[in-house]
């Protein structure tokens, strides 16, 4: 990931059709720093997510460092004494993540060595104060983004508050919390572009999973380019990258339509793979654009009621009351979740077994309900006598009380 020179990266906005002076660019590029540190001072959410759409984002690094700990709310002064912090179960996955970590960036291997020893000792510390979570490949890229422009010391907040309050449902047991946000993707493309919706009907949307579940930071390699992106997704709720994925694909829209609609495993491979160059600036002002035409509640189909009110998809969606959010009430709403899915997935494996006990005994589809229905309602009763039941139904009666035991 991240490809990055000795200099921290400043974005400057492009000439205009008459070509500006370098001088002119500095003046409207400092202009712009001011107008994003006095948005930060006082805490102006609407406005700093105004202005990291606007091309060039937060300018550069030092910039950075004022107001993405804004964004992610963190507290200066809270304190995190190391002592007595039993080890993650996932730590031993973390150390071989990392060892292939800063690829390109630093050349010095000293320097190399240190950064891969504060990447490890951050991702661990945070999983180990909060030992729910569960690691997934790819985390260490976002962390390694937070780490390069944060510094060590400012990391470590801005790590922990990210992973619990704005990418909390990838780090649940069970991937169902990551694939709620992947179900979201066919109503925003339908939203965007219904005959392109309708030629990928046959293709998972699985193939955005590396993009948006890593924020891009395993996709892009040039450390301007994700660093700058960075701006623009955490000044936004938590759907924006699944938005801005849609974007993309309906930018190759020409490339699409020439492979074949029944081919869905060739349009996975393709649309897996981010193209080359990327139009950031471009794509990230189409995605602000249509995420305000097109916001999650209003988007086709079932998909949106389908999302817990504990996914992060719901709750990061007014920042104010995500900045009051504390570490505490993450931990809470994950716990939340996860309960949630272990219920419905409870409740499916029923319905499941229930189907694979019909099928056993070939009952035509018509009488199988009328039979089960009784049978159901009985399962649990003692009041009748075995003998009322024939073999058949009373070996049924068994079989569904196991079921619901």
């Amino acid at each position: 990931m991240a490809q990055r020179t000795a200099e921290s990266f400043t974005t400057t906005p492009r000439e205009d059709g008459g070509g500006s002076a370098p001088e002119k660019q500095l003046h409207t590029s400092n202009e712009k720093v001011e107008q994003i540190l006095q948005a930060s001072r006082i805490r102006d959410y609407a406005r700093l997510r105004e202005l990291a759409a606007e091309e060039g984002g937060f300018v550069d690094d030092l910039t950075r460092r004022t107001a993405w700990p804004v964004l992610l709310a963190c507290n200066s002064d809270e304190t995190h004494p190391d002592a007595e912090l039993v080890p993650h179960p996932d730590e031993a996955q973390v150390d071989l993540d990392v060892d292939r970590s800063f690829v390109y960036y630093p050349e010095d291997e000293s320097e190399k060595r240190a950064l891969k020893r504060n990447l490890a000792g951050i991702i661990k510390k945070v999983l180990r104060r909060h030992n729910m979570l569960h690691y997934f490949q790819g985390y260490h890229d976002i962390v390694q983004v937070l780490l390069l422009v944060l510094g060590e010391d400012a990391a470590f907040e801005a790590v922990r508050r990210l992973s619990l309050l704005r990418i909390r449902d990838f780090m649940l047991p069970s991937i169902a919390g990551t694939e709620i946000h992947l179900r979201l993707l066919p109503p925003i493309l339908h939203a965007l572009d219904a005959e392109l919706y309708r030629h990928l009907s046959q293709t998972q949307p699985f193939f955005a999973l590396a993009a948006t579940l890593t924020l891009y930071a395993h996709e892009i390699e040039e450390y301007g380019e994700i660093a700058r992106l960075f701006d623009f997704v955490l000044a936004n709720e938590a759907a924006v990258p699944l938005y801005l994925f849609a974007v993309i694909v309906v930018s190759r829209k020409k490339e699409l339509m020439k492979i074949d609609a029944n081919e869905p495993e060739l349009l996975q491979a393709v649309l897996s793979k981010l193209p080359k160059p990327l139009d950031l600036e471009g794509l990230i002002q189409r995605t602000s654009d249509v995420f305000k035409t097109h916001p999650p509640h209003k988007l086709s189909g079932r998909a949106w009621r389908q999302v817990s009110n504990y996914s992060v998809l719901k709750t990061t969606c007014k920042p104010e009351e995500l900045a009051q959010q504390t570490p505490e009430h993450g931990e809470c709403l994950f716990m939340q979740q996860d309960a949630e899915i272990k219920r419905r997935e409870a409740r499916a494996l029923r319905h499941r077994q229930l189907g694979l006990l019909a099928r056993r005994y070939r009952w035509p589809a018509t009488y199988a309900g009328l039979v089960l229905f009784p049978v159901i309602l009985a399962y649990g009763s003692t009041r009748l006598p075995a003998t009322f039941w024939s073999p058949m139904l009373f070996h049924m009666r068994q079989q569904i009380s196991h079921v619901f035991s």
